[in-house]
C-alpha cells in the first residue's frame, strides 16, 4: 500500500514537470528557451523561409507570435546554438556562422510625428552603435541607418541581417491625423536605406498587420516576398490542430478534469471557439493567445477579443451598413488582398488584415484566385455580434450575453410575452429604430430591422439564411440546438398592426415549408413584428392549430 502511494506521488511530481509554464506574453525566444516555457517548434517553418528568399513580409492580426517569430529569427542569426537544441532546425544549420542582426521594433519606437520619429529612431541607433562599439558620421536617423549597416558587415565580416517587426504601427497609429503625411514620408526615406545597402544584407524580414501601399516598403525594396497568402507558411504563426493535440496534451487532460467534461468534447468546444484562422484556405491554426489564456484560466471566454475591442471598426460596420459582412461569407479576389492606400483602405481588407474575417476557401478562376472569406471562429462572431448589438441598440455590451440567454429560453419555453418584453428593453435606448425618421424611406427602415434582427438571431446561434434584406422567398433564421429547431420569419410595416404582421410571418413559414428539412426534431415557430413604435413576438410549436401568445 505505502509503495502505491508513494509511486503515485511520484508519476505525479513527473507529471507536474511535464507540464511546461505556458508563454503567456512572453515574445523572447531566449527567454521562452532558458526558461523552459512551452513551445511549439515552428523551426521546420523558419528553416524553409530563410532558405527560401532574401526579402520576406508576413502579415497577421494582433498577438498572433510574429514577435516571438522575429525574436527566434534574431537569435537563429546570432547563432544561439543551445536554445535550439531539440528543435527541428538544431542539425540543419550552420552554427558556425553568425551574423550581425539589426532588430526594429516600431512599437518600441516614438512615432506620433516625424520629429519624434527622428530623435527617437536615431537614439535607438546610436544605441546599436555604442554596442558594437561603432561611431556614425551621419546626423539623420535615415542615413545612420543604411550607414549601421554597412560597417556592421565590414566589422564582422558576415552580411547583415535586418528584422523589422510591425513596421507598419507609426501608419496606423497616425491615420486620420495631421502628422500622417509627414509620418509616412520618413518611413519611405528610412526603408530606402535597405535598397541601398542590398548588398550588405544576408537576409530582412518584416512583419504588419497591414500591407500598405503608396509609402511602404513594397513601393522601395526590390521585389519583397509577401508571404502572407502562402501554403507553405500557413503555420507559420498560431498552432495547428496536431500541436495542440501534441503540446498541450497534459494541459487538455488537467482541463477537462477541472471543467468535467471528456477530452474528446472539449477538444471540440476548444476547436469550435479559438479555431478557424486560415490563410491558404486549407491549413486552419488557432489563436495562440486565446488558446493559452484559455489553458491558464481554464474557463472559455473572448480572450483576444477583449484585448483590444475595436470601436472604430464597430462605428465603421454600423455606419456603413456592414454588418452583413460579418454575417455571412464574403467573396473576394486577388485584389483585396494588394497592398493599401491608408487613407482608403476598404472594409474589406481592413476586416480581413485584422483578424476579423478569414480565408475559407480558395478557388482558382481564370487564372485568378477567388476567396471566401469569413469570421474564424465563435469567439470573434460571438464577440462582433455583441458590440454590434450595443452599437444599433445602445444597449451595454456586458449585459447582452445573459439577456441572451433569457430570450433563448423564452423562445424555448413558448414564452412569447417574456420575449417581447426582452425586445422591448434591448430596444429601448435606441427610439430612431421604432420609427421611421423623416428623410428615411420604409425599405431603409425595414433593412435596418433585418439587420438588428440578423445580428441578435446570429447572437443567440441562429443559422441566418437570408441572402438579401428583403424578402427573398428563404427563411429569414434557423436555430439548430439539441433536439429542436427554430425556425423564425421577420415582418416590418409602420402602419399594419402587429398581430396581422404575426399572423402573416408565421403564415409564410407555414405556406413555404421552411420547416419540412428539419422533422427529425422539434420545430419551433417564431414570428417577430414592427409596427411602428411597437415589437411583437408570436411562438408556435408546428403541431398546434393555434396560436400561442
Amino acid at each position: 500500500m505505502v509503495r502505491t502511494i508513494i509511486f503515485l506521488i511520484f508519476a505525479h511530481i513527473l507529471e507536474l514537470k511535464v507540464m511546461r509554464n505556458l508563454p503567456i506574453g512572453i515574445q523572447s525566444f531566449e527567454d521562452l528557451r532558458s526558461n523552459d516555457y512551452l513551445y511549439v517548434d515552428k523551426t521546420e517553418d523558419i528553416y524553409r523561409l530563410v532558405t527560401s528568399g532574401k526579402i520576406n513580409f508576413l502579415s497577421r492580426p494582433r498577438r498572433f507570435g510574429k514577435s516571438l517569430l522575429v525574436s527566434t529569427l534574431e537569435e537563429l542569426y546570432k547563432g544561439s546554438q543551445s536554445l535550439f537544441e531539440g528543435l527541428y532546425i538544431y542539425d540543419k544549420w550552420d552554427w558556425t556562422q553568425r551574423y550581425p542582426v539589426i532588430r526594429i521594433d516600431w512599437t518600441n519606437i516614438e512615432h506620433n510625428s516625424k520629429e519624434e520619429m527622428e530623435r527617437s529612431m536615431l537614439s535607438y541607433l546610436k544605441q546599436l552603435a555604442n554596442f558594437h562599439q561603432l561611431i556614425f558620421i551621419s546626423e539623420y536617423a535615415s542615413d545612420c541607418f543604411a550607414e549601421l549597416i554597412t560597417l556592421l558587415h565590414r566589422k564582422e565580416g558576415n552580411k547583415v541581417v535586418v528584422l523589422i517587426d510591425e513596421y507598419d504601427s507609426p501608419i496606423l497609429d497616425t491615420m486620420g491625423k495631421p502628422e500622417a503625411e509627414a509620418v509616412r514620408g520618413f518611413l519611405q526615406s528610412f526603408y530606402k536605406r535597405l535598397k541601398a545597402t542590398d548588398d550588405h544584407l544576408k537576409f530582412v524580414f518584416l512583419t504588419g498587420v497591414t500591407k500598405v501601399a503608396k509609402v511602404s516598403i513594397f513601393s522601395v525594396l526590390n521585389s519583397p516576398n509577401d508571404i502572407t497568402l502562402s501554403d507553405k507558411y500557413a503555420s507559420i504563426c498560431g498552432y495547428t490542430q496536431e500541436e495542440l493535440e501534441r503540446d498541450f496534451s497534459e494541459y487538455i487532460d488537467d482541463t477537462a478534469v477541472h471543467v468535467d467534461m471528456t477530452r474528446e468534447d472539449l477538444l471540440a468546444k476548444i476547436r469550435k471557439m479559438y479555431d478557424g484562422y486560415t490563410w491558404d484556405g486549407k491549413t486552419s491554426v488557432y489563436n495562440p493567445f486565446s488558446t493559452l489564456m484559455f489553458f491558464e484560466n481554464k474557463k472559455f471566454s473572448n480572450y483576444w477579443f477583449e484585448t483590444g475591442t475595436p470601436t472604430f471598426l464597430i462605428n465603421r460596420l454600423k455606419k456603413h451598413g456592414l454588418a452583413k459582412t460579418v454575417l455571412e461569407p464574403v467573396i473576394a479576389d486577388s485584389s483585396a488582398f494588394n497592398s493599401y492606400d491608408p487613407d482608403a483602405i476598404g472594409d474589406i481588407p481592413l476586416l480581413f488584415q485584422t483578424g476579423y474575417l478569414t480565408v475559407k476557401d480558395e478557388e482558382m478562376i481564370a487564372g485568378d484566385s477567388l476567396y471566401t472569406l469569413g469570421v474564424p471562429n465563435l469567439e470573434v462572431r460571438e464577440s462582433l455580434m455583441k458590440h454590434l448589438l450595443s452599437a444599433f441598440t445602445q444597449y451595454p455590451v456586458e449585459q447582452l450575453g445573459v439577456l441572451g440567454k433569457a430570450m433563448l429560453q423564452q423562445i424555448r419555453n413558448y414564452d412569447a410575452e417574456g420575449l417581447t418584453n426582452n425586445m422591448r428593453k434591448m430596444l429601448a435606448g435606441v427610439p430612431y429604430t421604432l420609427q421611421p425618421e423623416d428623410h428615411a424611406t420604409e425599405d431603409a427602415t425595414e433593412a435596418r430591422y433585418h439587420i438588428i434582427f440578423q445580428v441578435w438571431m446570429t447572437l443567440l446561434g441562429f443559422n441566418i439564411q437570408s441572402e438579401r434584406l428583403t424578402d427573398s422567398g428563404r427563411m429569414d433564421a434557423v436555430l439548430l440546438q439539441d433536439e429542436v429547431a427554430i425556425v423564425a420569419e421577420l415582418k416590418y410595416h409602420a402602419t399594419t398592426k402587429l398581430d396581422t404582421l404575426l399572423d402573416q410571418a408565421i403564415a409564410q413559414i407555414r405556406k413555404k415549408r421552411y420547416y419540412e428539412q428539419f422533422f427529425d426534431r422539434k420545430i419551433i415557430l417564431l414570428g417577430i413584428a414592427f409596427s411602428g413604435k411597437e415589437v411583437g413576438c408570436r411562438i408556435e410549436s408546428l403541431s398546434e392549430l393555434n396560436f400561442i401568445k
